[in-house]
């Protein structure tokens, strides 16, 4: 950032990263230890664009972004393109800091999330992100350069933050460099290290986030808002949902509700107990993830309506398409997805910073409400289900008119556009 110093220790020697490049194998480690998912063979024989995917594990929202990408790239790009996804933060080469926060990210969310929000807010400055791109530099330098070398990318595409400082770096001493698009992955509340100006093309999920990455000095020709990318399918409506509920095996007539589970709502299984008990006419679809306590809560509750318990679900779409609305965190991902398939939400926890931007978002909207109690989950569904539904059905259209199902097709767009 202009006018901020590094700090000494920190400091990137250029000389020393040249250095370092001449002595890089041919053959890096992120292949042999990383997260890589392979189209054709890394580094191989490619009569077209090479398309290299950058992502994290710390959550989903990166992972699922980056596969909804590489899904529409696959549906874009001629057949000879390869497209490869690669998660370098669990090579064992990167500090345990960095690898291992990503398995530890919901248990600091949940244990102290206050703790959370001070880290957030105090490196989302001008100072902060120098310090945290120069340190980002040092611990991933090799470790990138070794991807460069085994994937030999045209294009690179980022749905996590951290590479773009690292990868500048390489450029920058190396004198070769691929395209570069950043995908952010927050709806309103975005931190400042998104938007490092390394980027070729940076794409948004909103106009807000648009305004928000000029403000920070990210030049406005650059960028491009396409939404948060989601699975494509997901713009692929049925049309008889009555239909879909009867294949699934759910009361087809019913009012529908998703409910998402996570580590971090720890008290959904409490407030569920309350819309158990309230003789609403709707049934519910119950997704714990991997959380075997939550599952357990479940499988262990005498459910007083109609209720389907799922563990891991790999027909996201199918279920959305299916329901009237869902009950989740404030999560970028899953909000993203709800509102491409119009899905009103009812979201019952925000994490500091980006997840509350994420509520405002979608409150402000007209798309759902904010329930932070099991009271207000209750009233909540009440109003939307009175007069035949008459406020869920405006929220359904919000959502809709919020929803960008085209998102992953709209940043393959620009990675064809880049060659």
């Amino acid at each position: 950032m202009p006018g901020v110093d590094y700090p000494r220790r920190l400091r990137v020697n250029k000389a020393e990263l040249s250095a370092r490049i001449q002595r890089a194998p041919q053959e890096g480690g992120l292949a042999k230890n990383g997260d890589v998912q392979r189209s054709v063979g890394a580094g191989g024989d490619c009569a077209g664009g090479r398309v290299l995917i950058l992502t994290a594990d710390a959550g989903l929202g990166h992972r699922s972004a980056a596969e909804a990408v590489a899904k529409a790239l696959r549906i874009q790009c001629p057949s000879d393109w390869q497209i490869d996804i690669a998660n370098p933060l669990d090579d064992h080469r990167v500090p345990a800091l960095l690898r291992e926060g990503q398995s530890g990210y919901d248990e600091l969310v949940r244990r102290a999330p206050e703790l959370y929000r001070l880290g957030y807010e105090v490196s989302d400055s001008a100072a902060g992100a120098a310090v945290i791109d120069s340190a980002l530099t040092v611990m991933l330098f090799r470790v990138l350069l070794d991807a460069l070398k085994t994937y030999r990318p045209d294009i690179i595409v980022c749905t996590h933050p951290l590479y773009q400082a690292p990868l500048k770096a390489i450029a920058d001493t190396d004198g070769k460099r691929a395209r570069l698009i950043t995908v952010v992955t927050d709806l309103a509340t975005v931190h400042g290290v998104w938007f490092n100006k390394a980027a070729d093309v940076l794409a948004v999920p909103t106009e807000a986030v648009s305004k928000l990455a000029v403000a920070h000095g990210f030049p406005a020709e650059r960028v491009r808002v396409t939404g948060l990318p989601v699975d494509p399918s997901l713009a692929d409506a049925p049309r008889d949902v009555r239909a879909l509920r009867a294949d699934l095996g759910w009361d087809p007539d019913l009012p529908t509700f998703l409910v998402v589970g996570s580590r971090r709502l720890t008290r959904l299984p409490e407030m569920l107990r309350a819309v158990n008990h309230s003789g609403l006419g709707l049934q519910l679809i119950l997704m714990a993830g991997d959380d075997q306590a939550l599952r357990a809560s479940y499988d262990e509750t005498e459910w007083h309506l109609p209720v389907r318990k799922y563990g891991f679900v790999d027909r996201m779409p199918t279920f959305m398409h299916a329901a009237n609305g869902i009950i989740s965190k404030a999560g970028g991902l899953i909000v993203s997805e709800s509102l491409a398939c119009g899905l009103p939400m009812i979201l019952v926890r925000a994490l500091p910073g980006q997840e509350v931007g994420n509520a405002e978002y979608v409150v402000e909207g007209g798309a759902g409400d904010v329930a932070h109690d099991a009271l207000a989950l209750l009233e909540t569904l009440y109003h939307w289900l009175a007069d035949d539904g008459a406020l869920l059905t405006t929220r359904a259209a919000n959502a809709c008119r919020l929803g960008r199902p085209r998102a992953a097709l709209e940043v393959a767009d620009l990675v064809l556009g880049l060659l």
